[in-house]
């Protein structure tokens, strides 16, 4: 982990310090095979939702704790597990993993922002998915997967409104080491929890 992130944008500091477990994660997932299967689709969403189940979890109980700063984040428009699992009923599929990984409790707001770099960033490249996963034959007309899009049209502003929050909370003295710490943790949890949906598993 850097070692006082603080004295660069803690942005650039997060978006180096996570690379190489950013493109495992795409890497393990490949949503963007022009050959995914319904059947990989559906497991791969079914890893996802226990993710985010687990994910959110800590996040909720952060929330209780620190109220202010979950509203400043918007937490509670930022939850997504329930849209994997409506994108699995769609898909006439179970709900995946009934456990999810076990993750490092949030401890505190710069911990929260770190995992939420993970579960937010997630919807830039998940626009490219959607429409992806909207021209596979495989998956009908009548099927539209919605969880990696979650915003729409409203996905910029989204993201914009995470990274002033992340960069506000360092400005006031927020520990940039621990953020980068819990999103470094988040991320590598996120490949290790995929791995057995690899493509080439």
């Amino acid at each position: 982990m850097p070692r006082d992130a603080g004295r660069a944008d803690v942005l650039t500091v997060l978006r180096s310090a996570t690379a190489g477990e950013h493109e495992q994660v795409e890497s393990t997932l490949g949503l963007m095979d022009p050959e995914l299967s319904r059947d990989r689709l559906v497991c791969v969403l079914g890893r996802l939702h226990a993710f985010w189940r687990s994910a959110e979890a800590g996040l909720d109980d952060w929330a209780r704790r620190e109220p202010a700063d979950a509203a400043s984040v918007t937490w509670s428009r930022r939850r997504r597990a329930h849209l994997f699992a409506r994108d699995l009923a769609a898909l006439d599929a179970g709900d995946g993993p009934a456990a999810g990984p076990r993750l490092p409790a949030v401890e505190d707001t710069d911990q929260a922002l770190g995992r939420l770099y993970v579960l937010e960033g997630s919807t830039l490249g998940g626009t490219f998915i959607s429409r992806h996963l909207a021209d596979l034959p495989t998956l009908g007309p009548d099927v539209r997967v919605g969880a990696f899009s979650p915003y729409g049209t409203e996905t910029g502003a989204m993201w914009h409104a995470y990274r002033r929050a992340a960069r506000r909370r360092v400005a006031a003295g927020g520990n940039a080491d621990r953020l980068v710490g819990a999103a470094r943790d988040t991320f590598a949890a996120l490949a290790a929890w995929c791995a057995p949906v690899a493509v080439d598993a």
